[in-house]
Order: structure tokens, then sequence, then C-alpha cells
């Protein structure tokens, strides 16, 4: 019994962990602007009409989390979201505010 419970505490911090990537609004912009496919930081920077140090310091913390996975091509990185679940998790959010 004390496993399982033990088990669902480690399970509860990390949700908690998760849930506080999503307690930054450039974070939120960044996942929303890749609900359209994959884009380079130059195209998420020109989208949020923010600079690159600031999206590529929140695209680490995004990649770090694995919400947001990134691929070379050529000399740039490629983001897009990590899996269908990201955008599940902001599109019921923004259905909840919405109620």
């Amino acid at each position: 019994m004390e496993t399982k419970l033990k088990k669902i505490k480690d399970t509860l911090y990390d949700l908690s962990e998760l849930f506080k990537v999503f307690g930054d609004s450039t974070r939120i912009k960044i996942l929303y602007d890749l609900f359209s496919g994959e884009k380079n930081v130059t195209e998420i920077c020109q989208d949020l009409e923010m600079n690159q140090s600031a999206v590529s310091h929140q695209l680490k913390i995004l990649r770090t989390t694995k919400l947001v996975q990134g691929r070379r091509e050529g000399k740039s990185i490629v983001y897009a979201l990590a899996d269908d679940h990201v955008k599940t998790i902001i599109a019921m959010g923004i259905e909840h505010i919405e109620e």
C-alpha cells in the first residue's frame, strides 16, 4: 500500500511540475503557434513579435520538459509539438476558460 501511495505522490509531483511550464504566457503562445505545424525560431519570433533570445530561452524549457521537439534542418532547428497531448491540454484549457 505504501509503495502505491508513494508512486501516486511522485506522479502528482511530476504533474505539478508539468503544469508550472504552462504557467508562462510566452510558453503558451509558442505552443499555440506550433499548432499549425513545424517552425524554426525565426518564424516563431515573427509570429509572436518577440526577440530571438526570449523565444530561444522558452524553447529550451519546452524541449527539456518534452513538450516540444526539435530537429536540425540545414543550419537551423525546426520545432514541433512533441505529441497530440500538448495540443489537447491547451485546447481543453481554452475550452474551460470559454465556458
